[in-house]
């Protein structure tokens, strides 16, 4: 058994076959954060979603064996979709369970109070689309309501840049009365499903590039992370999403910061990075058609390396559009984070997949 074969394995292991608190096909995730000495168990989708997302793209890259490992995986995390399916049956989905609501899950404050429940988001929703099989009706459907909730639509973003204002791009969220936000990782994966589906492209996608392009070429993304991805607040994750969409895709909007993302990202790597960013960033390199060379590093990366990665936040504050807030929100200390074994795992066998090919 080759070393991506021994990884595929591992993963597969690794998922829920319903053992408390995880329910079935899920993959098992913590939510944490240090300053606090807080960590709890937690039964999101979206880990699940993510793994079954890639894992899938990497197929015609794996063995054989490999292959109907990853079917069944996928099998097994698709069928625990309907749990977080929106409450009133739309084909909208949540980060937890939503019949009844099940946010903040396995917690003692937050869970009991209804300000932490949060509509459905775009992040969620396109992943579950991406790694299931949704009908033409079903992405045609959810484009429009995508479009009922982005810039303009019904509310005013205000929690960005002024010079992005105006732009008609995608919310995060769902949700009638939630505030509009921009991330530019939320983005990268929604426009995945749109060119992966071959949608039409509407204002609300040109703008949606006009974003991430933007927040590339003037620096933000280096500089001010959280401003522009408050769920992904890391440069390193932002250059990951941003260069997954242009490796799997030609999008001409973004064609014109290429070189200067691939410049960052090496610039990144002559920096001390941890071993999970370092792997994250070659990732990315190849995403964009770059060789690297192997990272010997990769080698002996085990459950102990993973324990302080995190891919995504929640900010408490960010939700709050008042300006002293806002300013707080960036802190650690109002952010928790979301950790995953098996997503590590899937970050080192999509470096070994994109490696070998």
């Amino acid at each position: 058994m080759n070393r991506l074969d021994e990884i595929i394995e591992k993963i597969a292991a690794l998922q829920s076959v319903g053992e408390p608190p995880f329910d079935a096909g899920l993959f098992a995730a913590w939510r944490s954060n240090p300053v606090l000495g807080y960590r709890r168990a937690d039964t999101t989708v979206f880990f699940t979603a993510s793994i079954v997302f890639t894992l899938q793209r990497l197929k015609p890259k794996l063995s054989p064996k490999s292959q109907l490992v990853v079917e069944n995986i996928a099998a097994k995390a698709q069928a625990s979709y309907g749990a977080f399916q929106n409450k009133d049956g739309l084909k909208t989905y949540n980060f937890w369970k939503t019949k009844p609501s099940q946010h903040f899950p396995n917690g003692y404050v937050f869970g009991h109070f209804e300000h932490f429940r949060i509509p459905d988001d775009v992040d969620d929703t396109a992943m579950i689309y991406l790694s299931s099989r949704p009908t033409w009706t079903e992405n045609q459907w959810l484009k429009h309501k995508l479009t009922l909730h982005a810039n303009g639509s019904k509310h005013q973003i205000k929690n960005t840049y002024a010079d992005y204002k105006n732009l008609r791009a995608y919310s995060t969220w769902f949700g009638k009365n939630m505030y509009i936000e921009f991330d530019a990782c939320v983005l990268s994966n929604v426009l995945c499903w749109v060119f992966e589906n071959q949608l039409p492209i509407n204002q609300h996608d040109t703008d949606s590039l006009s974003y991430i392009r933007s927040v590339i070429a003037t620096d933000r993304y280096l500089t001010e992370p959280f401003r522009c991805a408050h769920q992904y607040p890391r440069t390193v994750a932002i250059v990951y999403h941003v260069a997954r969409l242009m490796g799997a895709f030609h999008v001409a909007a973004l064609e014109p910061i290429r070189q200067k993302l691939i410049e960052d990202t090496q610039r990144l790597l002559q920096q001390p990075q941890p071993p999970l960013d370092v792997l994250v960033l070659q990732i990315s390199l190849m995403r964009l058609g770059i060789k690297t060379p192997h990272l010997p590093a990769a080698e002996p990366l085990s459950s102990s390396d993973f324990e302080t990665f995190y891919f995504f936040i929640a900010g408490l504050l960010t939700a709050y559009e008042n300006p002293i807030l806002y300013k707080l929100a960036r802190l650690p200390l109002w952010h928790i984070r979301w950790q995953c074994e098996a997503h590590c795992w899937m970050l080192l066998a999509e470096y070994e997949a994109l490696r070998v090919n």
